[in-house]
């Protein structure tokens, strides 16, 4: 299996990626202690019940990196060079423990690589929602991807079938 390489990818695309996680408190407690947040909104009960969320908020930088991941073994997985950054990353509506995420991915735009001839950028927007459709996280992202092997690329190494495995949908 491998992700896109930059000659597949097509603007306006839209991916919605199969794959769904119900978060736990053990997730949020976790992640947020190994980050060092002592954010008492994300660890203490007793706060967060004075707060105008009235229970624990789940550490948001985890539900970016959650909804990110989604997109890899369809996208990515194999083909990316890296990330070039990220924008405007927004949490429209608050996470709680036991809430379901997916995510959708679409593409934004695309061009080759001014200074590599084995690569060009792709610009990314990733959604998450929770188990009720509402969006719970919205950024964009612009990524390094590897040209094919066709197209002036080096082969990545791939794990497995080489073929892309993916279900999407034409904006």
């Amino acid at each position: 299996m491998r992700g896109l390489y930059f000659e597949e990818f097509e603007v306006g695309r839209v991916y919605r990626h199969p794959f769904t996680r119900t978060v736990t408190e053990s997730d949020n407690v976790l992640f947020t202690s190994l980050t060092m947040n002592t954010q008492p909104l994300h660890l203490d009960h007793e706060f967060a019940k004075g707060t105008i969320h009235g229970r624990p908020l789940f550490n948001s930088l985890f539900t970016l990196a959650l909804v990110g991941g989604f997109h890899v073994l369809e996208l990515t997985f194999g083909t990316t060079l890296g990330n070039l950054g990220y924008d405007k990353v927004e949490f429209p509506h608050p996470v709680f423990h036991g809430d379901t995420l997916r995510g959708e991915t679409t593409i934004l735009d695309k061009r080759e690589s001014r200074s590599r001839t084995d690569s060009g950028i792709v610009w990314f927007e990733h959604r998450g929602y929770n188990q009720d459709d509402v969006l719970v996280m919205r950024c964009t992202r612009v990524g390094l991807m590897a040209r094919s092997p066709e197209h002036g690329g080096s082969n990545p190494r791939v794990l497995g079938d080489d073929t892309p495995v993916r279900e999407e949908q034409q904006a």
